[in-house]
């Protein structure tokens, strides 16, 4: 009885979104479908928190930085997509952080926030090598527009754009287009979509699409795969001559290439 409560909760959990149980995510040696990262340089810790949790499901990956030394430390060793850095920073200051970033990885995107309303500190963030600010306090929906429009430009990531026949998924504005036509996804769909994208041509398991796009270790639930599975083929092969989406009996799904198809 425990153990199908346990299933009923994470079945829930699943399709609702609803936190019922909390499971661990997987260690990040285990991470095949790599999104795009941020680093987000605030002090301002439920700020901060807000950032990280709002671009989490914008299908980011965030690391934060609470000073600016820090920030200075993370931005020169590790990749990142963009850099989101407040001004204010305790130690490095933020525009020092700025010049630094600029020094040693001139393409890296930079979106300064600032707290004042003076224009003399946007001009010096700018004239430091920003690629744009949005002021405080903002609206995330203003924010999310700047990263989408900055990430457009010409520091845009060469593998922004999956493509597979004539399928296309945009993973900075979360578009999809077939043959020229929009396809509507919800957030969970776009996720398991990128990730048979970025393996197109591989048979990839029920476990690993649930480990991956759920961030789950809980084997007994690969058949939400399936549902989520003929919610995509509905959307990407319906009324198309050439299905993209594949069964490769005994292991599970692959796009684009030669698979079984069920």
């Amino acid at each position: 009885m425990a153990f199908a409560l346990l299933r009923r909760e994470v079945v829930l959990t699943l399709f609702t979104g609803v936190a019922t149980l909390h499971i661990s995510p997987l260690p990040n040696s285990a991470v095949l479908s790599v999104p795009m990262r941020i680093l987000v340089a605030e002090d301002d810790a439920p700020l901060a928190d807000f950032l990280r949790q709002r671009l989490v499901q914008e299908q980011f990956a965030v690391q934060l930085a609470s000073d600016g030394t820090e920030a200075q430390r993370l931005a020169a060793n590790q990749a990142f997509d963009l850099v989101i850095l407040d001004l204010n920073l305790p130690g490095t200051g933020g525009l020092d952080v700025l010049r630094n970033i600029r020094s040693r990885k001139p393409d890296l995107p930079v979106v300064v926030m600032t707290g004042s309303s003076m224009v003399e500190e946007r001009v010096r963030g700018l004239d430091a090598g920003a690629d744009d600010y949005v002021a405080k306090p903002f609206a995330f929906a203003e924010l999310a527009a700047r990263i989408r429009a900055v990430l457009r430009r010409g520091n845009r990531p060469a593998n922004a754009i999956l493509t597979v026949a004539d399928l296309a998924l945009d993973r900075v504005d979360h578009t999809v287009r077939r043959n020229g036509h929009n396809i509507e996804l919800s957030p969970k769909e776009f996720a398991l979509l990128e990730f048979l994208m970025r393996h197109a041509g591989q048979a990839v398991t029920r476990t690993a699409i649930v480990e991956q796009v759920w961030k789950l270790n809980f084997d007994t639930m690969t058949n939400v795969v399936d549902v989520y599975i003929n919610y995509l083929r509905r959307k990407v092969d319906t009324g198309y001559d050439h299905a993209l989406i594949r069964t490769v009996r005994g292991v599970g799904y692959q796009i684009g290439g030669n698979g079984a198809k069920a």
